[in-house]
């Protein structure tokens, strides 16, 4: 276990994202929630998947946001100011399929490049799972309903939602996944 990355990495997105986006940390505090819910899945990963649940949506802070693709940004932010752990750094760059999005944004080959998937399934499933089943205000919600409201907030036409679309599935069968071996846990 590695505590002391989780408390790191919640002081930075706290740093970066209560004051300007009050909104923003209430959900990466939920995310960071529902990942704690996980610590008997992923064992000694507990403490990788929370970190990275805190920290996925950091770049939306105004003065972190280059390019405009959070995960990119919040990946480099990561990398270039705090030399954060590579997996870490990793996990936020692809977080909730952003290859996805990223290829509708053109800046797939660059995500790719600079940083590859995580061959992990299931840190790259929790962290899915964990982001789709909390709710902007960091409350509890079914994949489902994040989805929709996604695609209210942001609409059919728009970039994100074009990537909503084409990924739903995806993130669909990620959550299942999780949900199941969540189910297979002893109680």
């Amino acid at each position: 276990m590695n505590e002391a990355l989780t408390i790191w990495a919640r002081q930075v997105a706290a740093a970066e994202l209560r004051v300007p986006l009050p909104r923003r940390w209430a959900h990466s505090q939920g995310v960071a929630r529902r990942a704690a819910e996980l610590a008997t899945v992923l064992g000694g990963d507990a403490d990788l998947l929370a970190s990275a649940a805190v920290l996925h949506d950091v770049s939306y802070a105004p003065r972190l946001a280059v390019t405009g693709f959070h995960p990119l940004d919040g990946a480099r932010f990561l990398r270039d100011v705090h030399a954060a752990d590579e997996r870490l750094v990793r996990l936020v760059a692809n977080h909730s399929l952003a290859l996805l999005e990223a290829e509708e944004r053109g800046l797939r080959g660059v995500l790719e490049a600079e940083f590859p998937l995580l061959d992990d399934r299931r840190l790259v499933d929790a962290l899915v799972y964990c982001d789709m089943t909390t709710t902007p205000d960091g409350e509890r919600t079914s994949a489902g309903a994040r989805l929709a409201e996604i695609m209210d907030r942001y609409g059919l036409g728009s970039v994100v939602g074009q990537f909503i679309r084409r990924a739903s599935p995806e993130i669909l069968a990620a959550v299942g996944r999780v949900e199941a071996a969540l189910a297979a846990q002893p109680r």
